[in-house]
């Protein structure tokens, strides 16, 4: 999870042109990554925003900046689900909410899983927000658990899990990538609940199935 906005934006101080340059830089960017994941040459990146590579360099010195800047909201996105969730009074209803806003989240863009869980972790995480982050899960878990709600052998680093298996969904196009996300969620949020069959609870109805194909498979996102 992301760090809190600093007070200073790096766009203060700048000229309007180059605040606008910097604005390009960012758009274009965060465009690329959730098309095509985080190696996007920086090259490619300049000229979808129009400018030339050494203006990219004077607003974004490195590429790992450029992409610790292009992934700031989304991080904080983040961070406001989680708590949000641990808001919630229905435990359960707060654990699934922050399954599905994350898998949907990475379902929209390709460069999210990359960028959260491997690539930049010391660059987005200054603070040691990850490690705050990973407390309130536990804590969400717990509380879901001791509600009665969650099955007892569930263990937070199974959603680890749950992202690695939604990554494969994010794709070119988004919509049926989000239709295979919620379904996916669906199917892994009803094998998580603490339900005893026993006791007649009605299942929660899935969502439409999504258009994807076997060839996927082999031709990949």
């Amino acid at each position: 999870m992301p760090a809190q906005p600093s007070r200073n934006s790096p766009a203060d101080g700048l000229r309007a042109d180059a605040r606008h340059n910097r604005a390009r830089i960012l758009q274009a960017a965060r465009a690329a990554y959730a098309a095509h994941g985080i190696d996007v040459p920086v090259t490619t990146i300049a000229r979808r925003a129009g400018v030339g590579v050494a203006t990219l360099y004077r607003r974004f010195p490195t590429r790992d900046a450029l992409v610790a800047e292009a992934f700031t909201e989304q991080f904080q996105a983040c961070a406001a689900v989680l708590d949000e969730a641990l808001a919630d009074p229905d435990p359960w209803r707060g654990f699934r909410s922050l399954v599905e806003k994350v898998c949907a989240m990475q379902a929209r863009d390709r460069g999210f899983t990359a960028a959260f869980l491997a690539r930049f972790p010391g660059l987005l995480d200054p603070g040691g927000e990850r490690e705050r982050a990973e407390e309130k899960l536990a804590l969400l878990v717990r509380r879901a658990q001791e509600a009665g709600v969650l099955r007892p052998d569930f263990d937070a680093s199974d959603v680890v899990l749950v992202l690695l298996a939604n990554n494969g969904l994010a794709g070119a196009d988004e919509a049926a990538s989000l239709a295979a996300s919620r379904r996916l969620t669906a199917y892994l949020l009803e094998s998580f609940r603490a339900v005893p069959a026993a006791d007649g609870a009605r299942r929660d109805a899935l969502p439409p199935p999504a258009p994807v194909e076997l060839r996927q498979l082999h031709e990949g996102p």
